[in-house]
């Protein structure tokens, strides 16, 4: 049943595509500044014994970050509007769709919102050159996976939000994984100290497995990538139809 509720957002959000089409120029303003205009400063990276053109290198991190910042973004804004402001749920579940149709419903559109930004991204940053091999195809279902896990944990942490005031901790959160994820240097820059803590975010996982992908270098490290982000994935689901079976129901 949780069909009918990405259903009911498709019809709802297609009157403002703008709205949602205008969250993809954010990675690709970045991608052009940083990529081409830094890039020309800083020239070929190391990454994995291999040098890379610093366009290639960060490319594949900026298509993480735009899964992530789609599904974070709708899982929060939209759903605290509908939940403490529209009361839609409330409507929802006069119909057959009960709480935890609600909640795979509302990550399956954000996820599906996370997986367009990425797949838009990917073609501009082929037609930038930043693509290298015929496994950057697989970074889309890759950042489908990103999209699950930060649009599952973003809904959670969303129930319990009791103010708009309350986003500021989001943006606190996602801000410095945006920007120390190794998403715009290599691991080894960090201190040593510092790359267990930045190894332990779920966006450098993201940016790793996207990397390794468009790179075309495939190993062991990718199962690890892909495992936890399944692993929050599925802890972020479970968490967030318990939360919304709590709030509606109670």
């Amino acid at each position: 049943m949780a069909r009918m509720l990405v259903e009911r957002n498709y019809r709802s959000f297609r009157r403002t595509w703008v709205i949602i089409a205008s969250g993809f120029f954010e990675p690709v303003f970045f991608l052009f500044a940083m990529g081409v205009g830094i890039g020309s400063l800083v020239g070929d990276v190391e990454t994995e014994g291999r040098l890379v053109p610093y366009v290639v290198f960060v490319a594949p991190a900026l298509l993480a970050a735009s899964a992530m910042n789609g599904a974070v973004f709708d899982s929060t804004t939209n759903v605290f509007f509908k939940l403490k402001y529209a009361k839609l749920y409330d409507s929802v579940l006069a119909t057959p769709l009960g709480p935890r149709d609600v909640a795979l419903g509302e990550i399956a559109w954000a996820l599906l919102r996370g997986l367009v930004y990425s797949a838009a991204f990917l073609a501009v940053a082929a037609l930038a050159g930043a693509v290298t091999s015929p496994l950057a195809l697989l970074a889309v279902p890759a950042a489908t996976l990103i999209g699950w896990a930060f649009a599952s944990i973003g809904m959670a942490a969303t129930t319990y939000m009791r103010t708009w005031a309350d986003f500021d901790y989001v943006q606190l959160a996602i801000l410095p994984m945006f920007l120390f994820s190794a998403t715009f240097f290599p691991l080894e820059t960090y201190p040593a100290a510092l790359q267990g803590v930045v190894q332990a975010t779920p966006l450098f996982h993201g940016v790793a497995m996207v990397r390794d992908l468009m790179l075309g270098q495939v190993g062991p490290d990718l199962l690890v990538h892909v495992a936890y982000l399944v692993v929050l994935g599925l802890v972020g689901t479970a968490w967030t139809a318990r939360r919304i079976e709590r709030l509606l129901l109670r």
